[in-house]
């Protein structure tokens, strides 16, 4: 998405609702940012919105796995372009989404 704000989350509980089992229910953990809990976003009956507390980047899992991608595969590099920004990320996502077994251990908590 080229922002974020309500119609962008919006859009992206669509495709989550698309992907989501006709008997199951997902559950969305975000943090507090105004477009995700704006009264103006349109969440399906399926899909539960958890907001994380305030000021607490810690918890925020999404939080947690930018920082490996950007301590493992995204740091100390030189840039050329934008296009060589987004295909380093692409590419460092493709390489995590290969592992779900390290998501499921950077995401877990006590």
């Amino acid at each position: 998405m080229p922002r974020c704000d309500t119609q962008a989350v919006s859009l992206h509980l669509v495709e989550i609702f698309r992907e989501i089992a006709p008997d199951a229910r997902a559950v969305l953990i975000v943090d507090q940012a105004g477009w995700h809990l704006s009264s103006k976003l349109a969440v399906p009956n399926n899909i539960t919105i958890i907001p994380l507390p305030p000021k607490c980047p810690e918890l925020n899992p999404a939080e947690n796995l930018w920082e490996f991608m950007r301590d493992n595969w995204l740091s100390n590099r030189v840039f050329t372009s934008y296009n060589d920004i987004v295909g380093h990320c692409c590419d460092a996502w493709n390489k995590l989404t290969a592992q779900p077994w390290r998501i499921m251990t950077i995401g877990l908590r006590d």
